[in-house]
């Protein structure tokens, strides 16, 4: 008798059905739950339990030495059962009570270019007088490293979310975890805090050079770019030139630093969103991404032009940060 082909592998049917069936529980624990505020503290009601497959397999093992213990009236052998029953008990209760009073905060995320994982730490502290053991946190694509909390502790754990496209990353679901004492039972719990982090445009791998450096006269005196009286030593920067190098200071301390100076003459760059050499947005912004990153290195003096922005010549990280994430968020609609 012939079998009816079946269109489908039964492995993706399987796959299909629970994926299915997670988006389903996802909705209704956090219809449920609601958004969690930036730091959430685990009640009781919040932790949720199930057997682990050595679970199944330990209340299966113990079942059956019942029945042979009633079967038998071997009076050893009901203890040893009710022993392992009392055990997989306390390890339930135990599991569930190692999540429950945790404190969970959001401790950050630092931006990324696109197609570099973002780093969202959390921080989980333990407010209680006991130690929490073996505990994680996880999404749908990632989990933390395992760690144990002692009495009044508190540790960073990292989720990693990868990254395609520019703009605001969001973490808005993730669940803390753990299988202690015996990894007989599973305890969990859900929080959507909508934590979110910036994602800077890919660096351009092959850009045009950029526009030629401005000179101007009679401008304020600049730390990294003026050449005419020294001002003093500042930390080694790669592509300072090696004539700036302090060797005498790098021969005293073993610190490699620079020579800086204080002149009359600034240089600086404009970069210009409407004189970028193509008319595609997103190489646009991944070829201004990567002049920014290129005059930062070599503390340049540079500006920045968007429709409707305009960031003056300047240098630094916190300068860097603000072209970047004009960059990030341009013509994208704010949530």
């Amino acid at each position: 008798m012939s079998s009816i082909p079946w269109p489908f592998p039964k492995s993706g049917i399987a796959l299909s059905l629970k994926s299915a069936a997670g988006r389903r529980v996802r909705r209704w624990a956090r219809k449920r739950q609601g958004v969690d505020p930036s730091i959430t503290r685990l009640r009781p009601g919040r932790v949720y339990i199930l057997p682990t497959g050595v679970g199944l397999v330990y209340a299966l093992m113990t079942f059956a030495m019942l029945l042979g213990s009633m079967n038998y009236n071997n009076n050893l052998s009901f203890v040893l059962t009710f022993i392992l029953a009392g055990l997989g008990f306390v390890s339930m209760h135990q599991c569930q009570r190692n999540l429950v009073g945790l404190e969970l905060s959001f401790a950050g995320v630092e931006p990324v270019f696109a197609g570099q994982p973002a780093k969202f730490r959390v921080a989980i502290t333990n407010h209680s007088k006991n130690a929490r053991h073996s505990i994680g946190l996880s999404t749908q694509f990632s989990a933390s490293d395992v760690q144990d909390l002692s009495p009044g502790e508190s540790r960073i754990f990292t989720l990693s979310v990868a990254t395609t496209g520019r703009g605001w990353i969001s973490l808005e679901r993730f669940s803390i975890r753990t299988l202690f004492p015996f990894e007989l039972f599973r305890s969990w719990a859900w929080l959507h805090m909508d934590l979110r982090g910036l994602v800077y445009p890919h660096p351009a791998d092959h850009a045009p050079p950029p526009p030629p450096t401005q000179t101007a006269h009679g401008h304020r005196q600049h730390d990294a770019r003026g050449e005419e009286d020294f001002a003093g030593l500042r930390k080694y920067h790669e592509g300072d030139s090696p004539r700036h190098v302090a060797w005498k200071a790098y021969a005293r301390t073993g610190q490699l630093l620079s020579k800086q100076f204080a002149g009359a003459d600034t240089s600086s760059q404009w970069f210009d969103f409407e004189a970028v050499p193509t008319d595609d947005t997103e190489l646009r912004l991944s070829i201004l991404t990567r002049w920014i990153i290129e005059a930062d290195r070599t503390s340049e003096d540079y500006g920045l032009r968007l429709s409707g922005r305009e960031f003056p010549p300047s240098h630094g990280e916190s300068h860097r940060q603000r072209c970047l994430e004009a960059l990030a968020v341009f013509e994208l609609a704010e949530n």
